[in-house]
This record gives C-alpha cells, structure tokens and sequence, in this order.
C-alpha cells in the first residue's frame, strides 16, 4: 500500500515512484480492453458490481494494513460525511457514463473527457473559487472551448460525453480535495455509501431474472467481481507514486491514460476520426500544451526563487509550527 518510503536512497525511491506511476496511468489507460470483457452484462449491473466489489477489496486492505482510525473521525464530522456523500454521487455518473461509453463504441470521444478534464478543473476553479489565471492559462482555456465547438459542429451536436466526463471527474475532484482523504480511505467511504443501492439493484436484477452474475458461467462471475481490484489497484500504485516523484512529474504521466484510450478507440476498436474530429482533437492538445508549458515554466521559476533565499531564512524559526504541504494531488479514482 502507498505507506511512506522506505529508508532507500532518494534515487531509488523516485525510480519506485515512477514505476508505479507508469503503472497506474498504464492500468488506467488500458482498461477500455476490461469493459467489453463483462458483455452480456449491461453497463448499469456492471456499474453496481464494481460498487459492491471495490468496497470488498478496499475493506480487505484496510484490514490487512489497520487503517480504520478515519472512518470513526468521518461518522463524527456530518459536513464531511456529507461531501463525501457528493463525491460518490459524482463518481457514480463518471464510471457509469465511461461503462456506457466503451462499450457502446465511444471510446475516443471518453479519451477526450479526460484530455479536456484539466481545462474544466481551471475553468471551475474561475467561476467557483474566484482563482486569478495566468495568460498561458487563458489562452488555454479559450483554445480549449474553441475545440469543443469545432467538435459539436463535425458531429452535429455537443460531445456530451467527453463533456460529462470532464466535469464529472473535475466536481469529484473539487469535493475531494475538500473531504482530504487518502486514495484508499477516499475510495472505501464513497463505495459505502454506495454499496447498499448497487446491492439493491444486483438484487432486483436477480429476482427479475435479468442477472447475468449466476447466468453465464464461472468465468464471467469472476469477471465481474474483479471489477474491484480493476477500480481499486491502480489507486494503491497511484499512492506509492505521490508520495515519491514531484508534482509536476504526476502531472505529465496523467496524459498517459487518454492517450492510451485515444489510440485503443483508433488502432483496437476501429472508432472513425473524420477530420473536424481531428481538428477538435488537435486543438484540444494545443491546449494541453500551453497549459503544461506554462505549468512547468512556472514550478522552474518557484525552484529557482527558493533556492535563491539564504539558508538561514529558509528555516522557521524554533517556535514556529511545522509547514504543510497543502499541494498534493487529489488522488483520483479513474475510469
């Protein structure tokens, strides 16, 4: 699990790092290859098993590293516990819709969720949190819109579902940088919450005779049920990896995932790219672009300012509290 790092050397610790970013970025991008797997089931019972299940293997390792402590802080704090409520809800709309999605042959159209899931988390920051954008960031975000437009002209109507997507996972974020959870933890209070309906629903399904869990054999059972480590190891790679390579490391390996789907939904399922596609596509990476260059312009000039400042000032003095690092990424729970 994504504990603190080992007494290794430095060096080692990022290689590990990177490993297991690669690795959750990796399982993340791939996993458009998963949800076909699970066909006859439909995207609403696969939806509520990968409830039930992520619940089960997260208790399983929480059990096995005894890291309960959380959840009695969680039942006592009702604003929290409410958020929490609102993330799941979030979630639910982002995994199903993405389900949905693979399997009804719209696996390109989910990548570019996730490619234009950065412009939406600035632009909520704007609208929602009163944030102050650089220059880059504008043009970043105005590219971005230009794109979604050339996109609802070639096809006709808005991407609805990269547009779901988008602000589905962007609102999760925004809520579960509120709530500060780990991933783990994050992941086992929301699937709580939503695993008493998802059992309700396999239940109904089972007593209608439309349950596809006892009907198709061993073998799609285990597939479905799988569906909690699919959700949930990628996350424990994910928290090996924050804890290990910087910020803006992390922000780079996040385009692996789109990028891995984007070229399955092309080369793998065959999904067409007509050329106003292309032309959407290409100005959405446009953005992307700016807004990494800047992102990482900017994080070279903060290093170089604080390795301007003398030594001496840089301590704090020996009253003084220790600083947090209020910086972390809020640990994802992808598609």
């Amino acid at each position: 699990m994504s504990g603190k790092p080992s007494g290794k050397p430095k060096g080692d610790q990022h290689h590990i790092g990177l490993l297991n970013g690669f690795a959750a970025y990796g399982m993340w991008g791939l996993v458009p290859l998963f949800w076909p797997l699970l066909k006859p089931a439909g995207a609403a019972e696969i939806l509520a098993h990968r409830m039930v299940w992520s619940l089960a293997f997260v208790a399983v390792a929480l059990l096995v590293i005894r890291r309960w402590a959380w959840a009695g802080e969680l039942l006592r704090q009702p604003r929290k516990l409410g958020l929490v409520t609102i993330a799941a809800a979030f979630i639910t709309v982002n995994w199903g819709v993405y389900i949905w999605a693979v399997n009804s042959g719209h696996v390109v159209e989910a990548s570019l969720g996730y490619f234009i899931n950065p412009l939406v988390t600035i632009a909520m920051g704007v609208l929602l949190l009163k944030e102050r954008l650089r220059p880059a960031q504008w043009a970043a975000v105005g590219v971005g819109l230009a794109a979604v437009i050339v996109l609802a002209v070639g096809y006709g109507q808005p991407p609805w579902i990269s547009l779901c997507l988008a602000f589905s996972f962007a609102t999760y974020g925004l809520v579960k940088k509120k709530v500060n959870l780990g991933g783990i933890e994050s992941l086992a209070a929301e699937t709580a919450i939503q695993f008493l309906p998802a059992l309700a629903y396999l239940l109904w399904l089972g007593a209608h005779g439309k349950a596809t869990f006892a009907q198709e054999g061993p073998g799609h059972a285990t597939l479905l049920a799988s569906t909690g480590i699919v959700t949930a190891l990628p996350l424990v790679c994910f928290g090996a990896a924050a804890i290990r390579v910087p910020l803006s490391t992390l922000g780079l390996l996040q385009y692996m995932a789109p990028v891995f789907q984007f070229l399955l939904g092309i080369l793998y399922f065959h999904e067409s790219m007509p050329p106003a596609r292309w032309a959407g596509f290409s100005l959405v990476w446009l953005a992307l672009i700016l807004l990494t260059t800047d992102a990482w312009r900017t994080a070279r000039r903060g290093r170089a300012a604080a390795a301007a400042i003398p030594q001496k000032q840089k301590r704090p003095p020996a009253d003084s509290p220790t600083p947090v690092d209020t910086a972390n990424p809020a640990d994802p729970v992808e598609a």
